[in-house]
Parts: structure tokens; C-alpha cells; sequence
């Protein structure tokens, strides 16, 4: 329980931070191809890691089918559509519209994982939609505002591509090497993104400095190789639903890391709606224990 504890702590924070860099990141480079050069940036420590592990490394006949699936959800779903999102929208509300991902995750494990879908899971299903049309409700009647509902809209699209990789990985790759998935889904899915950057993109425009190398370390080491081979790892082992209750603090440090670093303002509504996915995420994945009254139990003996 301590390294599951401990897993759970090192992904938060860096999941936390992330937003940061990356938002730095999208003010060098095209989104497609910050993601594509962000992936293949985590892929190679993976690839030597498992290598130096004396691992077999290349997937079986039957295995493709499966890591090109977990790509298209992870990496084109979650990676590609979340950063092209990022561009309209602050970096600490993108990370609490992401982090409505376990609330989605509860309500997908019911008819997938055969985590029960209680009265509780149901309650934070509604809260956590709320908390989102709190966020993005002003931007409906604002013009001025339509790029920042688009990418709004566009992340969270993204957050369902993640909900439903989640609940692919724990259903589909349960018992398998963790550092090989995530090595293989990074490494097709960057392939991926990079044809469609280069047809889509003017990646001949990156402005090539030292903050964009930095965010891309950070976002491929940090937040891509170690937080999701961790974060597998930890769905491997309690259920995705109780996991998720963890990254209640991810929207709550990512606001707070955008504020410190990026001075982005923290208007009413988002403080609202971050507490309402919150507590979204708490009804959503938290076990309540009911008692029944002792006459009951006695009725029942």
C-alpha cells in the first residue's frame, strides 16, 4: 500500500505542474507537433529502460491491434485534442476540466469493469456536471468568447478519449508489462500525430529556444514516460474508480501553478466550478458504507 500511496502522491504533483510548460511550450510550437516531439521525448527512456531490463520488448502478433487501439484513445484522443485545446484556454482551467476524467471513468467502469455505478458514483455524475457548466456557461453568451468555449469543448472531448483509455487498459492489458504499453502506444500514437502535424501544420515555423525544450522534457519525461507508466501501474492494481480520488488536488495545484507562474486570473466562476468537480471526483470514487439499523440486522438473522 505504501508504493501505491507514494505513486499516487509523485503523479499528482507532476501532473500538476504540467500544465505550466506546456502552455509555455504552445507559445514556440504548433500543438500537433509539440505532442507528436512531447511523446517520442517520453518513448526513448521507456525504450532504454526496458532494454537495460533485459525485457522483451517487441509486442506479439495479437498485441498491435490492442496498442494501436490504447494509441488512437491515448494519444490522438487525450494527448493531441487536449494540448490543441490548450491553445485557447489557461493552463490551470485546463487542468480542471482534464481532471473531470475520473467522474467520466465511474460511469464508463459500471458498464465495462463491472464497477458498480451506487447512489453515490450517481451524485458526483451531476455535481461534476454542474461544476463544468459553471465553468463554461459565461462563454455561451459571450462572443468574445467562443475560441475559449471552443477549446473548452474541444479538452473536454479529450478528457472522454482518456476516461475511455482508462477503462481499455485496466479491461484489455491487465498483467501486462506496463513499461512495454506505455513505450509502444507513446511511440505509434507520436508517429500518429506527427504525419497529421506535418500535412495540417507549419512546423517548419517552430520557433526552436530554451523554454520549448524545457516543456517538452518536462512534458515528455515527467508528465508522459513516468506519470502514466505509474499511473497503469496503480489502475493495475486498486480500481480505477477508487484511483481516481486521488487527483482531486491535480485541478486544485494546477490552478494554484498557473496563478504563481503564469499570473493567470482565477475568476469566480472557475474557483466554483474546480470546487464542484471536486467534490464531483469525491462522490464519484469514494465507497460509502451504509449501516443498517441493528432491528434490521436482527430481521435479517
Amino acid at each position: 500500500m505504501f508504493k501505491i500511496i507514494s505513486a499516487i502522491i509523485i503523479v499528482t504533483f507532476v501532473w500538476g505542474y504540467l500544465w505550466v510548460p506546456t502552455k509555455i511550450g504552445l507559445g514556440y510550437i504548433s500543438p500537433f507537433f509539440f505532442t507528436a516531439l512531447r511523446l517520442f521525448t517520453g518513448a526513448l527512456p521507456l525504450f532504454l529502460i526496458q532494454i537495460l531490463r533485459q525485457k522483451d520488448w517487441i509486442p506479439a502478433k495479437r498485441d498491435w491491434k490492442k496498442l494501436i487501439t490504447m494509441s488512437l484513445f491515448m494519444c490522438l484522443g487525450y494527448y493531441g485534442l487536449s494540448t490543441f485545446g490548450m491553445q485557447y484556454v489557461n493552463s490551470g482551467l485546463a487542468s480542471v476540466l482534464v481532471y473531470t476524467m475520473p467522474i467520466i471513468v465511474s460511469a464508463l467502469a459500471h458498464f465495462f469493469l463491472q464497477e458498480r455505478l451506487t447512489v453515490n458514483k450517481i451524485i458526483g455524475l451531476f455535481i461534476g456536471l454542474a461544476g463544468l457548466l459553471v465553468i463554461i456557461g459565461p462563454q455561451w453568451s459571450d462572443m468574445e468568447g467562443s475560441h475559449t468555449l471552443f477549446g473548452e469543448l474541444t479538452i473536454i472531448l479529450a478528457v472522454f478519449f482518456w476516461a475511455c483509455a482508462n477503462i481499455y487498459s485496466k479491461k484489455t492489458f491487465s498483467g501486462y508489462d506496463t513499461l512495454k504499453m506505455t513505450f509502444w502506444q507513446m511511440l505509434i500514437g507520436g508517429l500518429m500525430l506527427l504525419v497529421i502535424s506535418a500535412v495540417k501544420e507549419p512546423i517548419m515555423q517552430t520557433n526552436w529556444s530554451a523554454p520549448l525544450i524545457w516543456s517538452l522534457l518536462y512534458a515528455g519525461l515527467m508528465g508522459s514516460a513516468v506519470a502514466f507508466v505509474l499511473w497503469f501501474w496503480i489502475l493495475q492494481h486498486i480500481d480505477a474508480s477508487i484511483a481516481s480520488i486521488a487527483l482531486m488536488a491535480v485541478p486544485i495545484l494546477g490552478l494554484f501553478f498557473g496563478w504563481l507562474q503564469l499570473h493567470e486570473p482565477l475568476t469566480a466562476n472557475i474557483i466554483y466550478g474546480a470546487v464542484f468537480v471536486c467534490l464531483g471526483i469525491f462522490f464519484a470514487s469514494v465507497k460509502l458504507r451504509i449501516r443498517k439499523p441493528k432491528n434490521e440486522i436482527k430481521k435479517s438473522d
